[in-house]
Order: structure tokens, then C-alpha cells, then sequence
């Protein structure tokens, strides 16, 4: 994107957000999205570190995100800063919030775009520091090593500004590594190799995370972000976000949810990893209802969908019931430990019906480790019956294998097979129900990412350099000096002194894939 083009879209976006917090400080960082404003503006963790940062005495945060059209390949153009319009190179800290791997590209993008070097190794002092944290750092960060100086570890509400006020105070890069090297939870990998930190978990008081801005430019347009809960109950042994994770779910109590919405927000979302598990999520929907709001959650279990919740749903807005049937059959969600069965998706169908919801969507995967086309023709069977009690939508989705999981070094299904399995579902089902899938190439290099470190990182890096098409990430990643081993990361689980359990990864050898 053209800079003047880019200018006058920042400045029209800007007129049609509210909330934003205004703010001028003596030490104002970059706060980056390494892909674009739409998704950036629909991510609750990257704003609630937003506000974080602007509550900080004399510390204030830009927001800059990748371009709109930046697809996979190098950009021309700097991004700018929406509130100063200013290129990174001009901030003393760029601090990205990553999401998930295929992001890593835009990290290198948005640097190099700036006339930043993308390694860590090849910057200096005439340059930013770069931090970076998110929801990428609960399971494999190593990657994020080629590029960054300090990674923050896990929940990052209060962590982010005591690094930046480090970062504020240090006199020199070197000062600053070693300072941060010496923090719980702070990933400097010119100090700690392949060793990782424990994850930080937040102070409970600070929960929850609510977006401060809302604007009409997201897929979420205009709608005001709350969490409703912090990670999971569940056991789900493909989800890093498992009970295992941080302590489990720690649940926000529903008056403090109510106080925080404005009465003006005509659009809600709840959001978490668990939003249905809320013990109360129902009275929050209904309260919601009653003033008038229109509600939407991100997370719907099929075994908590009841009368009264899908009634509430319905009453909140709700034009499409969304849940997930993760595997093909009840066989392969024993083997992902999933609580919903058939049974469960059959009621979320009848209620949908009885409510009037025109319209039931389904998340699956395929690939799974175990699964067989049996289980894809046993999935299609059973889809089939339940499109004569409503219309279905299938979104499918490859299985990819992360750490910090009990899945964790599960081989890739393979592109082909998951292809071929999507078209066996279709076919399967004789047109009774519609079927999207994500690619499974991209999948394929999620994965590769997903497993990966350092060497994978900087074939990301070249195939970028080369277009950003996967037949460039395929070339590049077949070319990686070790292809044929995978790292091996000991999960070890430590006692932190206020009682809380928390995690960390040891890298001490590699082992054959």
C-alpha cells in the first residue's frame, strides 16, 4: 500500500473509532500487529496490553499494524502508527503481539519494510528494540528466537509494562538483555539459548481484559470485547489452553462483567477460551438482553447448549448456532478428550429448531491422529441425519499439533490425505451440507513452524524474501540444514511461591522425528 493511501485510510479509521485513549508521553513505544488492522483491532489481548500502556505514567504506545494488502511476500512501504503516523524505526521499542505462526511473517514484513533488520543478531544499538509477546508464547516461542530480542511468556496485563519501564531505564541494548534476562517469565535468547521461562500468569485482581475502543472496521464491527473467563476446565489434548495451562479457568464473577460493559455498547462480546463453562453465562446473556445489546460469544460448547441458553442466544441476536464437533466420530473425540458426543451435537440442532435459529455451523478437524476414512464416512452419516432437523455448515480445519500439549510431536496427516479426506466428507455427504476448509498446505507449514525453532524461523524468513507463496515455503523449509529431527521440550512444572503452579519447556537434546 502506497503511503499516501495509507495516510488517509489511518486517518478515516480513526474517525470512526471511540474510545481511543489519547496520549502523549516522553517514552512512547510501537505497539505492533503483525497482520492487519480489522484482525489486529479484533484481538483482546493486543488492546488490552493498549490500555495497560496508556494507564502507565509518562509511557505512551502507538498502534501500527501490517498493511491490508501485504498478503505473504515483502512489502515496499513502511507501515505508519495510527496515532502519530510515524515509521517504527522512530520508536525506541517495537513490541508485537503474535498470535500464531503464520503471523511470524508479518513480523518480518513490518520490520524490513522499515528498513529494520529481521534477525536480532544483525541489529544494534542505532536500532529498536523488539519484544514481543501474545498467545503464541503459551505454546512454542522458539521461532520468534531469530527475530526478537525478549520475549514476555504467558499473560502479559501487568508484565509488558514492568519490561518496558527496563527497557525505559536501561542505558544500552546489553544492560537491557541482562536486565530482562534476570526477570521471571522474560525470554532473552542471547542469554537463555533454548531455555524458556516459565509462563506468567496475572494477578486475578487485573482480570478481566476489556477492550477499551470500539470501531465499525473489524469483523466484529463495533462491538465492545470483554473475557469473561481465563483459560479452561477442559482437558482437550490438542488445545494449549487445556486446564493444565496457567492454572486452569478462573472464572470473572458476572457483576463485575455487567459493570464494565457501558450502557451504550449496542453490540457485546464475551470472550474467552470457555465462555460457555461461565457458570452464569446464561444470566449474563439475559441481563445483556435486557438492555437491549446484541451478544455474541467465541467459544460454544454442544454439551452446555441447553433450552434456555440457545432461548437466550436467540433473544441476543444470534442468526447462526456455532459450536464444534472437533472430530469425525465419537472415537476420535475419545482420542482428543472432548466431553461433546453425538448426542450433545443432536440436542444443539433441536434446540436451534425449537428457537428459530435458521442455521447450525459445526467446527471439525480432520487429520487427526487415529482417524480413518471410516470416521470421515461415519461423519458424514450422522451430519446427513441432522440436516433433517436444520441446515448445516461445516468448517473444516487440518490438525495441527502444538506444544504444550499432550499431542504435542503428532506427525502432520499429511497435505494430500486431509485433502483427500475434505473431498470424501463431500462426497459423502451428497449435498446435504456445505463444507469450507482451510488449506491444508498452510496447515503444513503451521505445522512445520508449530514444531520448529530457530532454523524454521529463518526459512520463513527466506521464503518471504522469495514471494511468500507456499510453494517458497516448501522450497525453503526442504532446505533447512536439519530437516529430518525434531527439538524435544521436557514440559517441567514448577511451585511459584504465591501456591500457583507454572510451566516451562527444556530443549536439552534433539531426537529423531
Amino acid at each position: 500500500m502506497r503511503r499516501d493511501a495509507l495516510r488517509d485510510l489511518i486517518r478515516k479509521r480513526l474517525l470512526l473509532e471511540r474510545g481511543r485513549l489519547e496520549k502523549s508521553a516522553p517514552f512512547t513505544v510501537a505497539l505492533a500487529y503483525p497482520s492487519p488492522y480489522p484482525v489486529g483491532m479484533s484481538s483482546l489481548g493486543y488492546l488490552q496490553i493498549y490500555k495497560m500502556i496508556q494507564a502507565e505514567p509518562e509511557m505512551a504506545c502507538e498502534r501500527v499494524f501490517n498493511h491490508d494488502d501485504a498478503g505473504s511476500g515483502p512489502i515496499d512501504d513502511p507501515p505508519l502508527s495510527y496515532e502519530g503516523l510515524r515509521a517504527l524505526d522512530t520508536f525506541p521499542v517495537v513490541a508485537f503481539s503474535v498470535a500464531y505462526e503464520l503471523e511470524l511473517a508479518g513480523v518480518v514484513q513490518m520490520l524490513e519494510a522499515t528498513g529494520i533488520p529481521a534477525l536480532r543478531t544483525e541489529r544494534d544499538e542505532r536500532h529498536p528494540f523488539i519484544l514481543a509477546g501474545g498467545p503464541l508464547t503459551n505454546s512454542n516461542p522458539l521461532p520468534l528466537a531469530a527475530f526478537i530480542d525478549a520475549v514476555i511468556m504467558g499473560e502479559a496485563d501487568s508484565l509488558a509494562v514492568e519490561v518496558l519501564r527496563v527497557l525505559r531505564e536501561a542505558p544500552g541494548r546489553a544492560a537491557a538483555l541482562k536486565a530482562l534476562a534476570a526477570m521471571p517469565h522474560v525470554f532473552v535468547p542471547e542469554h537463555h539459548g533454548n531455555e524458556l521461562p516459565p509462563i506468567a500468569q496475572c494477578d486475578d485482581a487485573l482480570l478481566p481484559a476489556w477492550a477499551p475502543i470500539r470501531t465499525p472496521d473489524t469483523a466484529l464491527s463495533d462491538m465492545f470485547l470483554i473475557e469473561t473467563e481465563r483459560g479452561c476446565s477442559r482437558g482437550c489434548t490438542y488445545c494449549v489452553m487445556r486446564r493444565s495451562t496457567n492454572g486452569g479457568m478462573r472464572v470473572v464473577p458476572m457483576q463485575r462483567i455487567l459493570e464494565l460493559i457501558p450502557e451504550d455498547a449496542t453490540r457485546v462480546g464475551l470472550v474467552g477460551a470457555a465462555v460457555s463453562d461461565h457458570p452464569h453465562i446464561v444470566d449474563i446473556v439475559e441481563a445483556l438482553v435486557e438492555r437491549g445489546a446484541e451478544v455474541g460469544l467465541s467459544s460454544l460448547r454442544p454439551d452446555r447448549l441447553k433450552d434456555r441458553f440457545v432461548g437466550a442466544l436467540k433473544s441476543a441476536g444470534c442468526k447462526t448456532l456455532t459450536t464444534a464437533m472437533d472430530g469425525a466420530s465419537d472415537r476420535v473425540r475419545e482420542i482428543l478428550d472432548r466431553r461433546a458426543r453425538t448426542n450433545h451435537i443432536e440436542q444443539a440442532a433441536e434446540m436451534a429448531r425449537l428457537h428459530s435459529i435458521p442455521r447450525l455451523k459445526l467446527y471439525l478437524m480432520l487429520g487427526v491422529p487415529g482417524e480413518t476414512d471410516d470416521d470421515v464416512d461415519e461423519c458424514a452419516a450422522f451430519v446427513i441425519g441432522l440436516t433433517k432437523t436444520i441446515p448445516v455448515t461445516l468448517t473444516v480445519a487440518p490438525f495441527c499439533a502444538k506444544r504444550n500439549t499432550p499431542l504435542d510431536g503428532q506427525p502432520f496427516a499429511g497435505i494430500d490425505v486431509v485433502d483427500r479426506r475434505i473431498e470424501r466428507l463431500r462426497r459423502g455427504l451428497k449435498g446435504r451440507a456445505s463444507v469450507g476448509s482451510t488449506s491444508a498446505r498452510w496447515a503444513w507449514v503451521e505445522y512445520v513452524l508449530a514444531q520448529g525453532g530457530v532454523p524454521e524461523a529463518l526459512a520463513l524468513r527466506q521464503a518471504v524474501h522469495a514471494g511468500g507463496r507456499f510453494a517458497h515455503y516448501r522450497k525453503a523449509f526442504d532446505a533447512r540444514p536439519i530437516k529430518t529431527t525434531r527439538t524435544r521440550l521436557v514440559i517441567v512444572k514448577e511451585e511459584a511461591s504465591d501456591g500457583r503452579r507454572h510451566t516451562r519447556w527444556l530443549e536439552p537434546a534433539t531426537e529423531g522425528s
